[in-house]
């Protein structure tokens, strides 16, 4: 059986890598898709591979992405190597766009789809941390934080405004329902 793909979207600032990076620490059944982004190497942030627009624009037309999109003026993508990942019977997690959503469904036969969610004070304290944006691209940014998904996409919301290991437990719990009961076993 092929794996899931496993959309982790949010607005920028919830935590979507670190919360990806912990649920791959905590069960070695996921792989974590590494972005294309047309950002400099040195921006900081998650690790992903660099590209210049150009370099980009000619794989993404030669079709080495599974995905790709635009969005705060960067081009992103999901490298089609993920297709082998998935036909191996592993689970692969992505940071998407919830605006390349409508695409992924058609794409990946077994889509599932975590949203995350925070505060408002919680989301600009993590932008403010980052060091990556101005004040006002971070004010553009959280003007994007309520945001709805595209029609016919279901999503599992998760709140992660408390700590990381809670939201990734819940996360869990999700994706394997028979964890939901081993976990009220081990807290009896």
């Amino acid at each position: 059986m092929s794996g899931r793909f496993i959309a982790i979207v949010g607005p920028s600032g919830v935590g979507k890598d670190s919360v990806m990076r912990a649920l791959a620490a905590r069960d070695a059944r996921f792989v974590l898709a590494r972005r294309v982004i047309t950002r400099p190497v040195d921006a900081g942030g998650e690790v992903f591979d660099s590209l210049t627009e150009s370099a980009f624009a000619a794989q993404e037309a030669a079709g080495g992405f599974a995905l790709s999109w635009r969005a705060h003026g960067l081009c992103y993508a999901i490298p089609a190597s993920v297709d082998a990942v998935l036909a191996s019977g592993r689970d692969v997690l992505a940071n998407l766009s919830r605006s390349v959503l409508i695409e992924a469904k058609a794409r990946f036969a077994r889509l599932e789809v975590i949203a995350l969610s925070a505060g408002h004070d919680a989301l600009l304290a993590r932008l403010v941390a980052r060091g990556r944006e101005s004040e006002a691209e971070i004010a553009r940014r959280l003007e994007r934080a309520d945001f709805t998904l595209p029609p016919d996409i279901a999503a599992h919301v998760v709140e992660n405004d408390g700590a990381l290991d809670d939201c990734v437990t819940a996360i869990l719990c999700h994706l394997d329902p028979t964890m939901t009961a081993r976990k009220s076993e081990i807290y009896q």
